[in-house]
């Protein structure tokens, strides 16, 4: 009955889904979006720093240094994590481009320069003379107006989490366009003799010019705002994304996927991580100007109440198998832990094995939906602070969880929790599983 149950979710199910995962546009959007991580993740530890005087005594001089110098601390952050849709739709159009195996270089910079070209930027006229006559012995006024830019200025909203979206479809487009005109060849052809990187530049020219005068056309001559358009539409989806029913659908595939030996983090972060991102960067921005967190949950939150030791929450499993008796559980479960504590699962994924294995399925299942539960009410009754940063998930829950809520200590401490109550979830399933294994041992041992 289980073999068949397990055989009917894998064909219709898992098995759609994983190829899902491997569309290339898709893939296109996960590796641009993981291939910013890195900046997102240094980008908010300066968040982290400037806002140190929150949890350090005022009468440090290093926290008044600190408070001193936030802007400047800031300005890391406002050049990275901020505009940090200006690096991913790059990627995104770097992969999509080798997906089809087109020059990876050119189509990173035609999804680049379609993004830009649907941002307009403004003009600033400088002060007229009577502003100025105004000004005149008026020291205050004076450097006001001189510290005011004049000339073009670019919405710098429009390049972070705001631009997301538009920015996918733009690298989608851009890079279509060059495929198009590479397959057709609808295109400047170099001679042979001609060395490849000149040649590959003018046969990047076609798209290029397609590209902006298709852009500037919709944009900036006909004066469609996509911007506005594109997150009206999706703007109910970001919002639902941050649901608890969300939250717990998202976390059980996560598993489900994990069960048949499929990269659950993968098919579902694919799906799920540019609206992550942007809850994130809602509210680091709101958290770098001092107003309310907005959101509940981006990825931090799954890293590090629901993830802790990996997916399936399995720090509580290495945990378990510490009490077991039979002599592979006990050499697992030491072998395992120390991966764990930084987030490694892959041992215990496929050591235990998790991997159809019907006794852990449960626990599997259930550690980290209902530690998604606890953590949803304990933040949602502000006993502890929203996540603001994307702190390194190699690092040990505690230590992620503390930097990750923006210094807040009660963050650690929910993380400390939801390791005991996960470890109580797989406990009895690890004794029942840990029975199975000494059985088998003892009848190894009978037989020799």
């Amino acid at each position: 009955m289980f073999d068949k149950f397990t055989v009917f979710l894998d064909e219709k199910l898992s098995t759609p889904m994983a190829k899902l995962s491997e569309q290339k546009h898709l893939r296109a959007v996960r590796d641009g979006i993981v291939a910013t991580l890195p900046i997102i993740i240094v980008a908010s530890m300066f968040l982290v720093i400037a806002f140190l005087p929150n949890s350090l005594p005022e009468s440090w001089g290093f926290t008044q240094f600190l408070a001193d110098n936030q802007f400047k601390i800031l300005l890391p952050y406002r050049m990275s994590m901020y505009i940090m849709t200006l690096y991913a739709v790059f990627g995104i159009g770097y992969s999509l481009a080798k997906s089809y195996e087109l020059d990876g270089l050119s189509g990173g910079i035609l999804a680049e320069l379609a993004y830009l070209l649907t941002i307009i930027p403004a003009i600033i006229p400088g002060a007229s003379e009577g502003v100025m006559e105004l000004a005149t012995g008026n020291a205050e006024l004076t450097t006001f107006i001189e510290a005011v830019p004049t000339g073009f200025v670019i919405p710098m909203a429009n390049l972070g989490s705001g631009g997301m979206f538009i920015g996918i479809l733009s690298a989608f487009i851009a890079v279509e366009i060059y495929r198009f005109t590479e397959r057709s060849g609808f295109k400047i052809s170099m001679p042979e003799q001609v060395p490849a990187s000149i040649a590959r530049s003018f046969e990047a020219m076609t798209p290029t010019a397609i590209v902006i005068l298709l852009f500037a056309t919709v944009t900036m001559w006909l004066e469609v705002d996509v911007h506005s358009i594109i997150n009206s539409i999706v703007a109910p989806l970001v919002s639902a994304s941050d649901t608890l029913p969300s939250i717990l659908l998202i976390t059980f595939l996560n598993s489900f996927f994990w069960f048949f030996g499929i990269h659950g983090a993968s098919i579902v972060g694919s799906i799920a991580r540019p609206l992550w991102l942007v809850l994130l960067e809602q509210n680091s921005s709101a958290y770098a100007i001092g107003e309310a967190i907005p959101n509940m949950a981006p990825e931090p939150f799954y890293q590090w109440y629901m993830y802790i030791g990996g997916s399936g929450a399995t720090i509580g499993l290495a945990l378990a198998l510490f009490f077991a008796k039979s002599q592979y559980a006990k050499t697992l479960g030491k072998t395992a832990f120390v991966p764990a504590l930084f987030n490694i699962n892959e041992p215990l994924i496929f050591g235990t094995p998790i991997v159809l294995n019907p006794t852990l399925l449960i626990p599997f299942l259930l550690a980290p939906m209902i530690n998604a539960v606890v953590a949803w009410f304990a933040t949602s009754l502000g006993l502890v602070n929203r996540m603001v940063a994307l702190a390194p998930w190699t690092l040990p829950g505690p230590i992620g969880a503390f930097l990750a809520t923006g210094n807040d200590w009660r963050g650690a401490l929910l993380n400390i929790f939801l390791i005991i109550l996960a470890t109580l979830i797989y406990y009895p399933f690890v004794m029942m599983y840990d029975r199975q294994l000494l059985a088998e041992e003892h009848e190894e041992l009978h037989e020799n």
